[in-house]
Order: C-alpha cells, then structure tokens, then sequence
C-alpha cells in the first residue's frame, strides 16, 4: 500500500479572531480544527444522504489541544485532519495547525463516536458503520 498525505486546508488568521494579547483566542483553533474535521468528512462523503438514511451523525466527544507557538493576524495556517480507528465505539481525528513556512502552532486530539440518532447512544464499529453508510474511510485516514 502507497503511503498518502495526510488531509489539509488551508486557513487566513482574521483580526477579530485575536484576544486582548493580539495573538489567535484559544477557542478559534478548536474552531480551526472543526473547520479542517469536517471538510474531511465532507471529502469522504460523510455529509451526504447516506449518514443521513443510516440515521446516524458524528459526534464530538472529547476536545483536547496542545498550544506550541502563537499565531497573529495575517499569518496563514494549514490545518491537518486524520482519522484514526480502534476498536470500540470511539474513533480519533487528530489535527496539527502548521503556518505555511512549517511552524507547529498547535496539536489537537479529538474523540468522536457515531450516535444512532433514534436511539440516542452511541454505535460500535464507527469505521464499519461508516463504510457501511457509503463514506471512503480509506479518505478519513492516513492508516487505511
């Protein structure tokens, strides 16, 4: 199997997303993550009819970010995205905030699980689940 890149997108820091030190407000990079999760699921056709009929949705479960350098107005971060599947009812998508000379701004660690939206709990076997709804896990993750 041919090793592929990982999912990017690419992001402008706007002047309204600073705070009172001038540098990016911790709550956009959760933002910034969000944006890059869901173009990716968007990518691998989790958006569309299938999840839907399925009558299931990802959820976030856990949100955990690890701060490395700071970024301003003006700079221009790309977002990473990837999936990662174990076993259970959870499933990882990880993201890394890069500015384009390849500064590491920040890491964050998401927890997601599938809900079954009549039932309200979560589904096992997300990835199988997934797959079955019509959504390319081999695009969710490097790891595929």
């Amino acid at each position: 199997m041919s090793e592929r890149e990982v999912f990017r997108t690419r992001v402008k820091v706007r002047h309204y997303e600073l705070d009172t030190l001038g540098h990016l407000n911790h709550a956009v990079y959760h933002s910034y993550g969000e944006i890059a999760r869901l173009e990716l699921m968007e990518l691998a056709g989790a958006l569309k009819g299938g999840m839907r009929e399925a009558k299931l949705a990802a959820v976030l479960l856990e949100s955990h970010i690890s701060f490395r350098k700071e970024l301003r107005a003006g700079d221009v971060v790309d977002i990473t995205c990837d999936a990662k599947f174990g076993s259970g009812k959870t499933f990882r998508m990880d993201s890394n905030i890069h500015k384009v000379d390849g500064t590491l701004c920040a890491e964050i660690t998401c927890t997601l699980g599938l809900m079954d939206l009549d039932r309200r709990k979560l589904v096992e076997d997300p990835r199988g689940r997934l797959a079955a709804a019509g959504v390319d896990v081999a695009l969710l993750s490097t790891s595929e």
